[in-house]
């Protein structure tokens, strides 16, 4: 198989989308739009990929990660110069390289895949990807010739008034052979308004020299698309939750109301699993099979099992087994574990704790850095007191405990097995197995008190 090598153009700045936030970061369904073009080129068995960096370099490779080598444009000066960047790690090297945009989060796999097939088939030096445009205005157009092969690539400033009526444009994708693409950049020019060096230039030298030039087309446009500014963005967001949602429904995932459900790109969830709408699910949730989620559910970097039933709850960082129920309005925070048989009710907030199988919380507690048997019961408003302001420490219910409403576990404190909690307590010291324990004040009762009062203030 000939080497495979990527170029990812990474360095502009991306003014338009007026934004502190570099441009190639901006997220599309919750993944840096670089992310995802870094993703889909992952899969295509590459020697080497090197991202072009400028503005925002450091946080670039920060998203990006160490597999891949990075190559630094200080001044953007064009396209073509920006390739150039990358000629000290490959001009040397025999192969096919695919350059790709950073901005461009819809592009597939499967169409560069096509593109380089493409390539290689008609043994060409350069193949340029296209597609058909309803509206072709500010794109370069491809010039074929009656038997169909490129005969030139012209940008639309350039073109005539017959070649503008051309809807097949540039995508800005293209496939080189790696050695010609580099002897090739050499000659490019930047004797043009702008004064800087355009990739397109390539395929006219290429062509010049009677290499081969060649072009797929795919037939889907929106994967091309660019996004320069925030509302190429939001389109891209549209498309991509589309393209996402419809995978997932294609998998047996059944979504009430697609249009309002967002789903990451990196989400798995199982067949049979009901998503109603204002569900988000971000990060890489993997989510099993027959779970009914939301309406307004937001799960983030979770696992959560199969059977549970999630309503207009949140959960971060955290995981669910299997057959548990959560909410309405229940809080997820990171580092929980919710085993099988759970139930976490409405205004229920759990933090970095562990809620065995069988054990719930009904309704208004607080459960924090603690770790909850199996089958224990934690009344309405029971409250984990895990925080001095300035410590965190750790509270234990073990098996079978019941914990009174309104009680307060002040840690570092230990509920033994099957004890019992008198509703209203405040907890400072352990309570052994099979106790009860009631730490509250003795009711004391004024009998008179009011009328007393009331004559009083009347005199």
């Amino acid at each position: 198989m000939t080497n495979r090598y990527a170029v990812i153009l990474a360095a502009g700045q991306g003014t338009r989308m007026k934004s502190k936030l570099y441009k190639v970061l901006h997220p599309v369904c919750g993944k840096p739009m670089v992310q995802h073009v870094v993703d889909q080129i992952s899969s295509l068995q590459m020697k080497q990929m090197v991202a072009v960096v400028g503005h925002g370099a450091e946080k670039v490779q920060e998203q990006l990660g160490d597999h891949i080598q990075y190559v630094l444009q200080e001044e953007q000066l064009g396209t073509a110069h920006a390739v150039m960047q990358a000629e000290e790690v490959l001009a040397n090297e025999e192969g096919v390289t695919l350059v790709v945009c950073g901005d461009t989060p819809l592009i597939t796999s499967e169409t560069m895949e096509r593109l380089i097939a493409e390539h290689e088939t008609l043994g060409a030096k350069a193949t340029i990807l296209t597609a058909q445009a309803d509206d072709p205005t500010g794109y370069g157009r491809i010039i074929r010739n009656s038997e169909g092969t490129v005969e030139r690539n012209v940008e639309h400033k350039d073109a005539s008034e017959e070649e503008r009526k051309v809807t097949e444009i540039n995508t800005g994708t293209y496939c080189f052979d790696n050695k010609a693409l580099f002897e090739a950049l050499k000659k490019v020019s930047n004797d043009n308004v702008q004064g800087e060096y355009y990739l397109p230039d390539v395929i006219e030298i290429l062509k010049k020299a009677g290499e081969v030039v060649a072009a797929y087309q795919t037939p889907d446009f929106n994967e091309t698309l660019g996004v320069n500014d925030r509302v190429a963005l939001s389109k891209a967001e549209s498309f991509m939750k589309k393209r996402i949602n419809e995978r997932h429904m294609r998998n047996g995932v059944t979504l009430i109301d697609p249009e309002q459900t967002y789903i990451s790109d990196d989400a798995e969830i199982g067949s049979d699993t009901v998503i109603y709408p204002g569900t988000v699910i971000l990060g890489n949730t993997k989510i099993g099979e027959e779970n009914i989620i939301g309406p307004q559910s937001e799960i983030k970097d979770s696992v959560v099992g199969s059977g549970n039933t999630i309503r207009q709850s949140v959960i971060h960082d955290s995981v669910v087994g299997n057959e548990t129920a959560i909410g309405p309005f229940a809080h997820i925070r990171p580092k929980s574990v919710l085993e099988n048989n759970v139930k976490i009710g409405n205004f229920v907030e759990i933090k970095k704790s562990v809620m065995s199988t069988g054990s719930k919380a009904s309704h208004l507690s607080y459960i924090g850095d603690a770790e909850i048997g199996k089958d224990v019961n934690l009344g309405c408003g029971s409250i984990t007191v895990n925080y001095d302001g300035k410590n965190k420490f750790l509270t234990k219910v073990e098996d079978g405990a019941f914990i009174g409403c309104n009680s307060n576990l002040v840690a570092p404190v230990t509920v033994g097995k099957n004890a019992y909690v008198a509703a209203g307590s405040t907890i400072t010291n352990d309570v052994p197995a099979e106790s009860l324990s009631i730490a509250r004040s003795r009711q004391t009762v004024k009998e008179n008190y009011v009328r007393k009062l009331n004559e009083k203030q009347n005199q």
